[in-house]
């Protein structure tokens, strides 16, 4: 097992109401996160952040960057026990997360990430068709099925795990069909405004490659994974630009992203921010990525401690571990 650390952040369907309440209460640093958050956005997002309503905060236009403030203050915190001494040799994150590890590698600034999600959500909403459906099925099996139904694959999270996006009604076709073709497999649906990384966000793509344009992307300081390719990002701050663009309509290479951090070496995984699970309340939550990341380990017979700073006493526990 090596050495290297890797910073993740998860993406949407890991925010709930009383997200970052806990941090607040405890970590000046982590105030000052969501305070700034508040005067960029024009908006209170750590209300909406820590009361909800669920409804509201699960719009895509709040969740991205209720979600960002959420992980960056994780991020923040635990960096001030560290005293900032554990250093990422990669990052990256799922979708929205992807945003999350470019700001923390200082390509963008914590305000413009935030204004960047927060326009990302908006068009996506806007534009937002469709849905999605999370299949027990590997990528060459998955593909052709999406095919045969208008759909398009829009997630590689595990080897034996693809997501599906399209229209609802070709959606409501394939899961007719799929005890047919696949008996023992089931679809789950996802809870999305639309069918995300698909051809179906294509006119908000297009729309979002405008306001790309008018950000400042810096070199990354530590390589950061990019999901449009699985790979890191290149060093030329356009190259990350037009990743992030296509990024909106193409499938998320988790498992390529995975591999590719296994490839450097990585020895010590940390997972910042979101919660997912019934419990109420930041103490309750799990962390979104922990199944996708083990699995992945497994799948590639590489060994990597993994460590969740998703609410305040996990990032005491994590500091302290160190």
């Amino acid at each position: 097992m090596s050495d290297g650390t890797m910073f993740i952040f998860p993406g949407q369907g890991s925010q709930y109401a009383g997200m970052g309440s806990d941090l607040c209460a405890e970590f000046a640093s982590a105030r000052a996160i969501y305070a700034e958050a508040n005067d960029v956005l024009g908006f209170d997002v750590t209300r909406l952040s820590h009361e909800g309503p669920e409804d509201e905060l699960g719009l895509t236009r709040n969740t991205q960057p209720a979600l960002l403030t959420h992980e960056i203050a994780c991020l923040t915190a635990f960096n001030e026990l560290t005293g900032s001494e554990v250093t990422p040799q990669i990052a990256g994150g799922h979708s929205l997360g992807e945003y999350t590890a470019l700001v923390a590698a200082g390509s963008i600034s914590f305000a413009d990430g935030l204004r960047l999600v927060r326009r990302r959500g908006e068009l996506m909403g806007e534009f937002g068709t469709g849905g999605m459906l999370a299949l027990g099925l590997d990528l060459a099996a998955a593909t052709p099925l999406a095919d045969r139904f208008y759909c398009q694959v829009g997630g590689c999270n595990l080897p034996e795990q693809t997501v599906i996006g399209g229209a609802d009604e070709d959606l409501e076709r394939l899961e007719a069909a799929l005890p047919d073709l696949y008996p023992r497999k089931r679809a789950a649906r996802l809870k999305t405004e639309g069918a995300f990384h698909t051809y179906l966000m294509v006119r908000a793509a297009r729309a979002f490659r405008t306001v790309l344009d008018e950000y400042e992307f810096a070199t990354t300081e530590c390589a950061v994974l990019s999901n449009y390719s699985g790979n890191a990002h290149a060093d030329s701050p356009e190259a990350i630009r037009t990743a992030l663009f296509f990024q909106l309509f193409n499938p998320v290479k988790w498992v390529s992203c995975m591999r590719t951090a296994v490839g450097k070496g990585i020895g010590r995984i940390i997972e910042f921010g979101g919660g997912i699970g019934s419990g109420d309340g930041p103490a309750a939550k799990k962390p979104n990525l922990q199944g996708l990341v083990k699995k992945n380990l497994r799948a590639l017979q590489h060994e990597a401690d993994y460590m969740a700073c998703i609410n305040a006493a996990g990032i005491r526990e994590a500091a302290g571990g160190l």
